[in-house]
């Protein structure tokens, strides 16, 4: 590389289907995107970065790669088991690339929030010559203590002497997010702590990684409140030809009235009759797909007049049945439902969404959860969703912004004046 050119930096984030603690761990949905499609994306918004790839041994992950911009290297099996080292994931990258980079990161998509910006600045660290291996960290203030022969003992603290939190400097914890490393120091030591080593730290709040369903639970919501005070904070473009609804717990709420008869009523939300109108209006094709047989769920189909398929055992080959016989594109379908027999269905659609009280796992499946519950005016919410979109899309087409000051994109993707 002369001096004049910038360093090429490869990105390599290690990605084998066979997680155990929580099964297809990288699939996994937080705040709408999988966590292989969230590290995807911080690393193609580091402008430092030059090639991103994803080295995995299964087919759906390469997929989903795929479909977000990244390279896919397939992982031999003899490092893709639970021995396998991250830097055997690296040197293999490496050995089958057609060019040399000069740096090269591991990334891990286990930790959810990985700051681009952050990651530049580990890269420019290691690109300036201030180290050869520059790693993300979070401070600690904790009190540390580790089983001792007899009882417990203090770690790296004076147990009989307890400074403020002010007081003390805090020790940094590794979060495994990212590791820069200098490849020529890396190839010649072959594991990712060599030289001089440096730390950025990284805010201890979004230092999370994922290794059980719990960290699951606590990224989703800690996603959920970023999304709600994120600065212009706005609903997302459902841009959808059909919308496909469960019954129970998304038109109703989730319970029933038994009569002494054996006979069963539901609640249901005048509003939801408003949305459905609206959408027929507009065009949009609707189903109501149920296991349900009782025949409330006709009855209340007839009513809002839309075509209803009930007492379907398997709801995901109903729908793309359904979708093949129509023609959809099921990236311009949206389903929503609120239980467990309902994921396999909302992964068929490009846009599967959530009632606000669905079960966590049907929660975890959607690309966005609505505000409202089941009963209580969620089909409603999600017709006013579909339909705004397409409004916003009509003003656009009526009047397109012919002001000096537009952008349009660059050969990279990247905006730059017109």
């Amino acid at each position: 590389m002369s001096t004049n050119e910038a360093p090429q930096t490869l990105v390599v984030i290690p990605a084998r289907g066979g997680s155990k603690g929580v099964p297809l761990k990288n699939l996994s949905r937080i705040g709408g995107s999988t966590l292989l499609a969230r590290a995807i994306g911080s690393a193609l918004a580091t402008p430092s970065v030059s090639d991103v790839v994803v080295s995995t041994d299964h087919p759906g992950i390469k997929a989903e790669a795929l479909a977000h911009g990244a390279a896919v290297i397939d992982r031999p099996a003899e490092i893709a088991g639970d021995a396998a080292s991250s830097e055997s994931v690296l040197l293999h990258a490496l050995h089958v690339s057609t060019r040399r980079p000069d740096l090269i990161v591991l990334l891990q998509c286990t930790s959810p929030f990985i700051d681009p910006a952050g990651l530049e600045a580990a890269i420019a660290t290691v690109t300036a010559k201030r180290a050869d291996v520059c790693f993300a960290v979070a401070p600690d203030h904790g009190f540390h203590w580790a089983p001792g022969p007899v009882g417990a003992i203090a770690l790296g603290h004076d147990a009989a002497h307890r400074p403020r939190r002010q007081d003390r400097a805090p020790r940094f914890r590794e979060t495994g997010a990212f590791y820069v490393m200098d490849v020529s120091g890396f190839l010649e030591h072959r594991h990712r702590f060599f030289g001089t080593l440096a730390m950025h730290e990284v805010p201890a709040a979004t230092a999370l990684d994922i290794d059980a369903e719990d960290d699951l639970l606590l990224a989703r919501a800690l996603a959920d409140m970023a999304a709600d005070r994120a600065p212009g904070h706005r609903a997302p473009a459902l841009e959808v030809d059909a919308l496909v609804t469960d019954f129970d717990g998304v038109h109703t709420h989730d319970t029933a009235l038994l009569g002494q008869d054996g006979t069963e009523s539901v609640s249901v939300s005048r509003s939801d009759g408003m949305g459905v109108a609206r959408l027929r209006a507009a065009g949009i094709r609707q189903l109501i797909l149920s296991t349900e047989t009782n025949p409330v769920v006709a009855a209340r189909g007839a009513k809002l007049r839309i075509p209803v398929l009930q007492g379907i055992t398997d709801k995901a080959t109903a729908l793309r049945d359904w979708m093949a016989e129509r023609a959809l594109d099921p990236a311009r379908v949206a389903y929503l439902g609120n239980d467990v027999n309902d994921i396999g269905a909302m992964a068929l659609v490009g846009w599967p969404l959530a009632v606000a009280d669905a079960r966590p796992e049907a929660r975890a499946a959607a690309r966005h959860v609505l505000e409202r519950n089941g009963g209580d005016g969620a089909v409603r919410e999600a017709a006013e969703l579909i339909l705004s979109t397409r409004a916003a899309q009509t003003t656009q087409t009526t009047h397109p912004d012919s002001t000096p000051e537009a952008f349009a994109p660059g050969p990279l993707g990247r905006g730059n004046a017109s």
